[in-house]
């Protein structure tokens, strides 16, 4: 009895670190909550400081999860040709990705929430990268090739995937921004000779295993 309350202690106190802020609340509700919200640019130094921040993990039953995921699909439906985007690109520190799934028939926009990559294969990809938040920047970029990723979805229901090629880019790249990570302030093209160099864009090998 004693070890079911310490852990009914814990899960409490897990559930109390996930609820919104105030401040959080009043962006996610602020206006139309069908609408989209605004992208974060790095030219305005507050919204910079905000991309560069570290995000948490959210409560994905929480309702206002919801009112910011549709949101945050809404911004990206927004942009010319955006393929993804974070969330702390509307000005939210927390964890979750909308990413458009080239693996997928149809090319669908889906969400994840509190998504973590748990391997990445050493076969990378070397391929350009813009991004909706940093103006006029696009560069050459390695990224692995395979991930496996686990995330959740709005119910709280955990799943984990195998993607691959140009779609494990993106998610690479939106899951970076969970960290405070910009595609500008990476280190200046990554050397490594062990890496073999594959076109993001097209099909290797490896795919047709």
């Amino acid at each position: 009895m004693k070890k079911l309350s310490i852990l009914f202690i814990l899960f409490i106190g897990f559930c109390n670190a996930q609820k919104f802020t105030p401040d959080e609340l009043s962006l996610i509700n602020k206006g139309d909550i069908n609408a989209a919200l605004p992208i974060y640019q790095t030219t305005d130094d507050h919204q910079h400081k905000t991309l560069l921040s570290l995000s948490s993990e959210i409560n994905p039953t929480d309702p206002s999860t919801a009112v910011l995921v549709k949101r945050m699909k809404e911004s990206l439906l927004s942009t010319d040709g955006g393929v993804g985007i974070a969330a702390p690109q509307v000005g939210i520190n927390r964890k979750v990705v909308w990413v458009q799934r080239f693996d997928k028939e149809g090319t669908p926009l889906e969400y994840f929430i509190n998504p973590v990559i748990v391997w990445r294969s050493d076969l990378q990809n070397l391929g350009p990268e813009g991004d909706l938040s940093i103006p006029d920047f696009r560069d050459q970029f390695y990224r692995s090739k395979v991930i496996q990723l686990e995330y959740v979805d709005l119910k709280g229901q955990k799943y984990s995937e195998i993607v691959e090629g140009f779609t494990a880019v993106i998610f690479q790249h939106e899951i970076d921004h969970l960290f405070g990570i910009l595609i500008s302030d990476k280190k200046e093209k990554e050397k490594n000779d062990s890496y073999k160099k594959v076109d993001a864009y097209q099909r290797s090998d490896l795919n047709k295993r």
